[in-house]
């Protein structure tokens, strides 16, 4: 059995509305400027990935820190620039996954979802092949993080040391119920139209690389989408395999599947998310032994921003969880 410990996170007064922790970063930070190298991924299917690597150079025995971004994000969310460029200032490698279709159409009709894990795997398989001696962290944020419980839960490997989550939608139903209300309606449209655009450029692109994988989402039913049940209904459950919406929420929602952990985990949360509700938040019963649930009263959904002495706490935090392990 696991904890659950309160989490340190205090934003001032006039920064305790959720929406406003929400929108913080997107809308109000300036991307931090940080160097790095990319890398294209080739994917055992013919499509690939792209790795952008931040931080010191390579060199045997080092510690590099896999990171994995949100629904519609990339590695240049306002989160994953934020964590690069803190991790590398403190002398920390670091390599931010883009999954596939993140940061420009990708050459298959396959995109990602909670329940995705053979893209984790791959990545995970890649790093430790490029040194077998150094050592493996990975943090996931939102959906990303949804992606590395799952990977935890089925196919642990023993590959990575510790893993950390933060705002994780451990129930999918819950979650995408209660995006269907109140202002939260705002963040489901504006989360749809991005995913919904990302196919129709995939569509053009794939007529010109991959015709027959551009059949695959010309057969599709994106009209009408409105929702996350009608997304994960008609795109997610047919693209891979699933009944519908409700068959991939319960076979990829990962709060029911942390008892399954054996590798030290983090999972961050907090009880304001306006993707979710506290029903998400599981008890110390439902969690594996090797499993940490932190939980903080305010944050919003991957917010977390503090006083002005420690603005982005979140990646303040993230970091003493790496050098916690003393892996340099």
């Amino acid at each position: 059995m696991g904890e659950i410990v309160p989490s340190r996170f205090r934003p001032p007064l006039w920064l305790r509305n959720p929406h406003l922790q929400t929108l913080w970063g997107p809308l109000g930070r300036k991307l931090p400027e940080v160097a790095r190298q990319q890398e294209r991924l080739d994917l055992a299917d013919g499509d690939y990935l792209l790795l952008d690597w931040a931080g010191p150079a390579a060199r045997p025995g080092q510690l590099t820190v896999i990171l994995l971004h949100g629904l519609s994000g990339c590695s240049d969310s306002h989160y994953m620039r934020g964590l690069q460029k803190t991790f590398a200032d403190a002398g920390v490698r670091s390599v931010a996954i883009n999954s596939r279709g993140a940061k420009q159409p990708n050459d298959t009709a396959l995109c990602y979802h909670a329940g995705e894990t053979d893209d984790v795997d791959a990545v995970i398989e890649h790093v430790f092949d490029q040194d077998p001696t150094g050592h493996r962290l990975a943090i996931g944020v939102s959906l990303g993080g949804s992606r590395l419980l799952n990977w935890l839960a089925h196919r642990d490997s023993g590959r990575l040391t510790g893993v950390a989550t933060v705002c994780s939608p451990l129930r999918l139903d819950i979650c995408a119920n209660r995006l269907d209300r109140g202002l939260s309606r705002l963040y489901r449209k504006h989360l749809i139209n991005e995913l919904l655009g990302s196919f129709e450029r995939k569509k053009t692109h794939l007529d010109q690389v991959n015709p027959p994988e551009a059949k695959r989402l010309y057969r599709l039913n994106m009209t009408g989408i409105r929702s996350f049940w009608r997304y994960d209904d008609q795109i997610i459950a047919p693209l891979y395999g699933f009944r519908g919406a409700s068959h991939y929420y319960a076979e990829c929602s990962a709060g029911p599947r942390l008892l399954q952990i054996r590798t030290p985990t983090l999972i961050l949360q907090n009880r304001d998310d306006p993707f979710m509700t506290p029903a998400t938040l599981p008890r110390r019963d439902e969690l594996g032994p090797a499993v940490t649930l932190e939980v903080s009263r305010h944050g919003g959904h991957v917010g977390f921003i503090a006083g002005a002495d420690n603005r982005y706490w979140l990646e303040q935090r993230l970091l003493a969880f790496v050098q916690g392990y003393g892996f340099r």
